[in-house]
């Protein structure tokens, strides 16, 4: 499987920008937790069909140690220092790494990655960090947190990109698309 994720990053069908070799996994790529990191706060009940009753998304900044802190219980937003690009013909499945499982931590909630995201220019992916331990857990960027494992298929009819309310854009996409999504099915 490295050889065909070599492969598909050689052709252009896989785009994963400063990617050190040593990242290349038997059946995978790693991902690094890149600089930027939020947490969602919510102040009433969430409804996923109401905008308004959202959490927000409140900067957590790297601190003087160099780290960035995840409290318990709390659901931080990291995006990747990588930038991804798939393929018509490739789809991903994003899961943190089992270093981080064994310290209490999940990194991952959303795992899929859709045929044709980020591309041409690649996009990071968005993390969905939550610690299930009774303290702190401290994070530093440039530390590697996921891999995106690869499958191959047949060319999609339509691309995760030409799709309404997808999170392949460049830049921050925090809220949950649901009731966009919704809306256009019952427009």
């Amino acid at each position: 499987m490295d050889r065909d994720i070599r492969a598909a990053l050689r052709s252009g069908e896989l785009m994963v920008s400063d990617l050190d070799d040593e990242m290349v996994r038997p059946a995978a790529v790693s991902l690094r937790m890149g600089d930027e990191a939020y947490v969602l706060s919510s102040q009433t009940d969430v409804d996923a069909l109401d905008p308004a009753t959202y959490p927000k998304a409140m900067p957590r900044l790297v601190d003087n140690r160099g780290v960035v802190v995840l409290r318990p219980g709390e659901v931080m937003l990291a995006r990747t220092r990588e930038r991804i690009g798939l393929g018509e013909r490739l789809a991903g499945l994003v899961d943190g790494t089992s270093d981080w499982a064994r310290l209490g931590v999940s990194v991952v909630l959303a795992h899929q990655v859709s045929p044709g995201y980020g591309m041409p220019d690649g996009s990071p992916l968005t993390l969905e960090i939550v610690s299930r331990l009774s303290h702190d857990v401290l994070l530093r960027p440039g530390t590697r947190i996921a891999n995106l494992m690869l499958l191959r298929g047949r060319r999609v009819r339509q691309s995760y990109r030409d799709m309404p309310a997808n999170h392949s854009q460049p830049e921050w996409s925090f809220e949950s698309r649901l009731g966009e999504a919704e809306a256009l099915r019952s427009g």
